[in-house]
């Protein structure tokens, strides 16, 4: 399954120059955004090796054939930055998450700097999608989301700064508080304020531009970003623009929903489990909402310190199966018909409570996502998100759009589906490699391209 995140095959890692990073902690008391350590620089890319791995990419069918424009040329090298910051727990607690900043700088290879970043730079705060492996930074040269923000932002000039949140990477955090709003929040916010504090040693001007994106949990994630840097942190940092890419961003119409989406065995016990450990009350028992014999093990799964979300479901840890089969194999059935008929449900009522409906930006703001998308439902989320903001006027302000939606679906077909249409027969070979790829493949580098389209216009 390829659900989960982006990847790139070998022959664009093989590009790139791959480093290890150590560890600190400290018993200073908690200053958001302050650094544990001194930004460790782990690679530089240059504007050649950034131009091969998107050909390489591109000719691998993992980036869409534009990513060959001359617009999209790298016009910066890319230096690959390792941040290790203080940051909350989901309940207040001192903690910290690791992130990678990624620094544009001209390019001595190039004949003639086109660099942005030459005098200053915009920044992009991104939050990436899902994951299930513990050990996992963004902070690897040869990380394919890593360079996937490295060629469509830094290589044109915006410094990237991208957290692998609270109980990844370098965290000590016991656990990764999924799909909590509050504490996602946090986490991006105060890779900001790293980002902004690790720039002086790097030789780095920002601009004072600060535009916020993410996808798939990240765009849930950059969303709650948004609205809490404005509602919280006005006074600290303007946002210039959000985009928020594929997020589930009304959780509760997903957890009341009667169909399983792909990858159903991942996302709803992740944000279950997580929720118990943030609030205390998703459930009295555990075998009350699992069944044996995943309820032995569940609490203690997600995120994994060794296994992908393959071996998971390979090893027998997590069922396999359509997703309305690995639903029923995993959930009881008594409580799956409680979470779809009762409101006080304390499952829907966590999921409420991390819904992203009901408020209005400040800034201008991008949805996009994809009709087709069988991970994150457009018409459960992108649809109504959009549909809530037009609602209460807060989409054209003064005249203006304030608000844009992007489906990006018909690229997604026309470059990837057989014959230009999306494949209907589920039992087809087609169907499965086409749907399989559609969240964790197909549709982030389209919504990315979509997200600098609108960061070109205001940074």
């Amino acid at each position: 399954m390829k659900f989960l995140q982006c990847s790139l095959v070998g022959s664009v890692a093989l590009l790139l120059v791959a480093c290890g990073g150590g560890s600190s902690t400290s018993t200073t008391p908690l200053v958001r955004g302050s650094l544990i350590d001194a930004p460790q620089v782990l690679a530089t890319l240059t504007a050649a090796q950034i131009d091969a791995g998107v050909a390489a990419g591109i000719s691998a069918r993992l980036f869409p054939p534009s990513m060959s424009a001359l617009s999209y040329r790298a016009k910066c090298s890319v230096q690959v930055v390792a941040l290790n910051y203080r940051t909350p727990g989901a309940r207040g607690e001192d903690s910290n998450a690791s992130a990678v900043m990624l620094v544009p700088g001209s390019d001595p290879s190039l004949s003639t700097s086109t660099c942005a970043a030459a005098s200053s730079s915009a920044l992009v705060a991104y939050a990436r999608g899902t994951q299930v492996e513990r050990s996992r930074t963004l902070a690897d040269p040869a990380d394919g989301e890593t360079f996937l923000l490295a060629a469509i932002y830094a290589a044109q000039g915006y410094t990237v700064v991208a957290t692998d949140y609270l109980g990844y990477a370098r965290s000590t955090y016991a656990y990764h508080p999924y799909l909590h709003a509050d504490s996602e929040a946090t986490a991006i916010i105060d890779s900001i304020r790293a980002a902004r504090r690790a720039a002086a040693s790097l030789s780095v001007t920002l601009s004072g531009k600060l535009m916020l994106t993410g996808y798939s949990q990240g765009g849930h994630a950059s969303m709650a970003a948004h609205r809490a840097a404005e509602r919280d942190n006005a006074s600290e940092m303007t946002i210039t623009a959000g985009a928020h890419l594929a997020g589930p961003y009304n959780l509760s119409g997903e957890f009341r929903s009667p169909v399983a989406i792909q990858g159903y065995q991942i996302f709803i016990p992740f944000a279950i489990t997580a929720w118990q450990q943030v609030y205390g009350n998703a459930y009295a028992r555990v075998g009350d909402v699992f069944k044996a014999p995943y309820a032995d093990t569940i609490e203690r799964l997600l995120p994994s310190a060794t296994l992908d979300s393959q071996t998971l479901i390979s090893t027998g840890k997590l069922p396999d199966g359509t997703p309305a089969q690995a639903r029923d194999a995993l959930m009881q059935a008594a409580f799956l018909a409680d979470l779809q008929n009762n409101p006080a449900n304390s499952v829907v009522l966590a999921a409420q409570r991390n819904d992203l409906l009901g408020w209005s930006p400040q800034s201008t703001m991008l949805l996009c996502g994809g009709a087709g998308d069988p991970v994150v439902r457009t018409a459960l989320h992108f649809d109504a998100m959009k549909t809530d903001l037009d609602a209460r006027g807060a989409s054209v302000v003064n005249g203006l759009m304030r608000v844009t939606a992007v489906d990006v679906d018909a690229q997604v077909q026309a470059l990837y589906a057989p014959g230009g249409v999306a494949p209907t027969d589920p039992l087809s070979a087609e169907y499965a490699v086409y749907f399989d790829s559609y969240h964790g493949v197909y549709e982030p580098p389209l919504c990315h391209l979509q997200a600098r389209a609108l960061f070109d216009t205001v940074r």
